[in-house]
């Protein structure tokens, strides 16, 4: 992340960044036995996410070529994701983000269009409000029968998917920080 703020600021949330897309990675990481496809590419999203932000100074050129190619082999699965529906388009839009910032990151400057940068950026704040609202949204009693066994299952799965929401919210603000600092 490059930016005007002083430098230890910049460093400092440049880490929690970091941070963020690394646990967010992490647990994505730990889903993908019982989710598949989807978790193994958003593991891959978090930490390439986190590898991207790291403020690591000079000899940096390797990130360049190695996140572009990792980034278009996330693209190339994600195109395979499609197969089982178009609620996979998101992310082979993140792949394709990632891919266009880590082209730009090695010029030293801007990764190329206002327009195209400003289109993710709207795309990315929509995405964000939106993930940030269905996080909110209040959950209903669990259906069917009642009783301490379902409730308890209901409980788990509510934690689980609002771990999930959780999760893909702090990438999408890290995706969309990542791209101010362009």
């Amino acid at each position: 992340m490059h930016g005007s703020a002083s430098p230890l600021s910049a460093s400092v949330s440049s880490w929690l960044l970091v941070l963020l897309c690394a646990v967010s990675g992490a647990y994505c990481l730990r889903r993908v036995r019982g989710w598949g496809g989807a978790a193994a590419g958003e593991a891959v999203m978090g930490f390439g996410m986190a590898l991207m932000a790291a403020p690591l100074g000079g000899g940096g050129e390797w990130r360049t070529p190695v996140l572009g190619a990792v980034f278009c082999a996330a693209a190339l699965h994600a195109l395979w994701l499609l197969r089982g529906g178009a609620h996979h388009a998101h992310h082979l839009v993140g792949s394709l983000t990632m891919v266009y910032m880590a082209a730009g990151s090695g010029h030293g400057h801007g990764a190329g269009p206002p327009l195209l940068t400003g289109a993710l950026l709207l795309y990315y704040a929509g995405y964000v409000v939106l993930g940030g609202t269905r996080l909110i949204t209040p959950v209903g009693p669990a259906p069917g029968p009642s009783g301490p066994v379902t409730r308890a299952a209901h409980a788990a799965h509510t934690a689980t998917t609002e771990l999930i929401r959780a999760c893909r919210l702090a990438m999408g603000m890290g995706m969309l920080a990542m791209l101010l600092s362009m």
